[in-house]
């Protein structure tokens, strides 16, 4: 399923987000979250993620978000086009997934109704 240019590939456990397919991760770092909506958790993601990276040439996102356990496991990162400091990108990624004030904001959109 195609949304404004973004396919969503949904499949039993997980949904990945990708402008391109097949979907390829040239660079990726990965994190656990607890449980949320996924295809709100990876708009979220991803918004942050190309605001962060839209400057490496031909940058484009992919946000896979996978049940694991009690919660998800998402991996962010995506294709690039001309060569890059894959370290310090994913180091960049990486800390993004961990920064409390974005996890929080994106938790809060992804909330499950019910659930504290």
């Amino acid at each position: 399923m195609a949304l404004r240019g973004w396919h969503m590939l949904r499949e039993e456990g997980a949904l990945t987000m990708a402008r391109h397919l097949p979907v390829r991760f040239d660079l990726c770092a990965s994190a656990a979250f607890p449980p949320a909506r996924k295809g709100r958790l990876a708009l979220q993601i991803r918004q942050d993620l190309w605001r962060m990276l839209q400057d490496l040439r031909g940058f484009s996102p992919v946000i896979r978000v996978e049940e694991e356990g009690q919660g998800l496991r998402v991996s962010a990162g995506g294709r690039a086009a001309a060569p890059f400091p894959r370290l310090d990108c994913e180091a960049r990624i990486g800390a993004l997934l961990t920064s409390p004030v974005h996890r929080s904001r994106w938790l809060a959109r992804a909330r499950i109704e019910g659930l504290a």
